[in-house]
């Protein structure tokens, strides 16, 4: 499936707005200031929740006319109850989380289908600075300094599909890919993933 360009969504973002199905229940994590459930809601007729920690955040989204609440997601997910979302959306924030498996397990617990994507720390150009300039990378999907940075953890596209094995979750759908155009454009990147791509996507489930 094509990526959605209405709205001109971030690239990252149009990805995984294509795999959403119309009329879905969504719950998106960390929803920032809503630009992604507002362009579902307005093209695929999704229920939108969202959950931001932000109180200028949740303005925008309120103000955009979403369902969105402020609270720290690790802890508002709990109350949510089995099976209520068929997609749950956790974008860009995996690297920000203390317990990413306890929240995904939370995460496919109430919804259907997870949707992860994350910054991907494989990239060659932050092997690069680590390698030959002996410094902590900053790049445009990495811009911060190490003093100053939200992640506490970094990870990359192996490291994910490694992590879902040894967890036993299953890989459904995954792309990826690299922007450009202030994240506004960009492609999926087949040829060596790990080495070219700056994020990975991917939608996962049990196994079965």
């Amino acid at each position: 499936m094509t990526p959605d360009k209405q709205d001109n969504l971030r690239f990252d973002l149009q990805v995984i707005a294509s795999w959403i199905e119309s009329g879905s229940r969504v719950i998106a994590l960390g929803c920032g200031e809503g630009e992604l459930l507002y362009h579902l809601k307005k093209y695929k007729n999704i229920r939108e929740t969202g959950i931001e920690i932000v109180e200028e955040r949740v303005a925008a989204c309120i103000e955009k006319g979403l369902s969105v609440i402020q609270g720290d997601i690790s802890e508002e997910i709990a109350d949510y109850p089995d099976n209520n979302f068929d997609y749950v959306i956790l974008s860009q924030t995996l690297q920000q989380v203390y317990e990413p498996l306890e929240l995904i397990n939370e995460m496919m617990r109430i919804g259907g289908k997870v949707i992860v994507s994350f910054p991907n720390f494989g990239h060659w150009h932050i092997r690069y600075q680590v390698l030959f300039k002996g410094i902590a990378p900053l790049t445009p999907q990495l811009p911060y300094h190490w003093y100053d940075t939200p992640n506490i953890r970094i990870l990359s596209i192996r490291d994910f599909r490694e992590f879902t094995r040894q967890v036993g979750v299953a890989i459904e759908k995954e792309a990826a890919i690299n922007t450009n155009n202030f994240y506004r454009s960009g492609r999926i990147t087949r040829v060596w993933p790990n080495l070219r791509a700056t994020y990975g996507i991917y939608l996962i489930g049990p196994q079965k």
